[in-house]
């Protein structure tokens, strides 16, 4: 599904991967794992076109997406969420996994603008979908609520809620249990088994270990970015 060959990141004359090559098959969970500074997160920002990397290739399928931008690779079924909680923290939950949705927005700016019946229609349609997936992820009764409002847990949440408001393929979580207590991880567990059951491809960065082998199906070691 996901595949890396020769990712070589350098930063000046610093390198921060080397020749990092590894697959994450169909349906898998896969866990990224090794000490700070091994370019664990730095992997994740060239996957999903943060970073251009200095040499080698990326794969979605049989698709090359190296270069290709953020948006871009969303409509193609590639997403993340980061290890810093990332929300609109003025728009309630609800709406922060509409604009999850309108990644596949098919209405342009004129319709928007004028508020067209076609517009209007997938608004309706977006609406339901993202409450479907705050079902799916145990948020629905919050979204009325302030994004900004939520506890540190349930804004993890919220972030992997929007991710999958994108209909990926694949998710890339950088961290998912950063900062949670023992059953905010363990909701977090079920979850990704839950996405996983799905038919969506997971791929995480994680330093919890136990979560780590709890979880995931294959493991990626990464060591001074190799």
């Amino acid at each position: 599904m996901l595949r890396l060959s020769g990712i070589t990141k350098m930063f000046g004359g610093l390198t921060a991967l080397e020749d990092v090559s590894f697959c994450v098959e169909d349906g898998s969970i896969t866990g990224v794992i090794g000490p700070n500074g091994a370019g664990k997160t730095t992997l994740f920002n060239i996957v999903t076109g943060l970073y251009t990397q200095t040499a080698g290739e990326v794969y979605l399928g049989e698709k090359k997406i190296s270069f290709l931008k953020t948006e871009e690779l969303a409509g193609l079924g590639l997403v993340r969420t980061f290890q810093n909680v990332e929300l609109f923290g003025q728009m309630t939950v609800l709406e922060n996994v509409m604009v999850g949705l309108h990644t596949r927005s098919k209405s342009g700016i004129f319709s928007c603008a004028f508020k067209l019946p076609g517009h209007l229609k997938e608004e309706k349609y977006i609406r339901e979908k993202s409450m479907e997936w705050l079902k799916f992820t145990g948020m629905a009764d919050l979204a009325d609520m302030k994004a900004g409002n939520l506890p540190f847990g349930k804004g993890r949440l919220l972030e992997i809620s929007r991710a999958l408001a994108a209909q990926p393929r694949v998710i890339l979580m950088d961290e998912p249990a950063a900062g949670l207590n023992s059953r905010e991880t363990a909701e977090v567990a079920l979850l990704i088994r839950k996405i996983r059951k799905a038919g969506i491809t997971v791929t995480l960065v994680e330093h919890d270990m136990d979560l780590v082998m709890d979880i995931c199906d294959a493991i990626v070691v990464l060591n001074l970015g190799k």
